[in-house]
């Protein structure tokens, strides 16, 4: 079974940068993805990145609306390891941020929780205006 661990969160002003690190354990998921849940809210997508394929040496990137131009995800394969390159932050990306692992997924179904199957504990990224 993949384990997750992510590490990075903390406080930081508005304006300011956190990258974010997730390590798997256990083997690898062609799929990894981050979410984020604010206290009262849904856990909601932010960014997922496949595994290299053919057609893409880097693998496919998606991002919700909000962060394009902001956060960067890109992943480590060598060491196992997906980030979360966060700048301009802003208030309200403040949230819980989970890293996840599912096994395939392709346009907008890798916007969906359901695609994924393991789940990290989650770190705290707060954000002071």
């Amino acid at each position: 079974q993949v384990q997750l661990a992510e590490s990075g969160g903390g406080l930081v002003q508005a304006g300011g940068s956190l990258r974010l690190s997730c390590a798997a354990s256990g083997g690898n998921r062609y799929a990894m993805g981050w979410f984020r849940q604010a206290p009262g809210n849904e856990r909601q997508f932010v960014a997922a990145i496949t595994s290299p394929t053919l057609t893409s040496s880097g693998g496919h990137t998606y991002y919700r609306d909000s962060v394009k131009g902001r956060f960067t995800i890109s992943r480590d394969n060598a060491k196992n390891t997906v980030y979360l390159q966060m700048n301009s932050l802003k208030p309200e990306d403040t949230a819980v941020y989970y890293c996840a692992g599912g096994t395939y997924c392709s346009g907008y179904r890798c916007y969906d929780l359901s695609a994924y199957d393991s789940w990290g504990q989650g770190t705290q990224v707060t954000v002071s205006s």
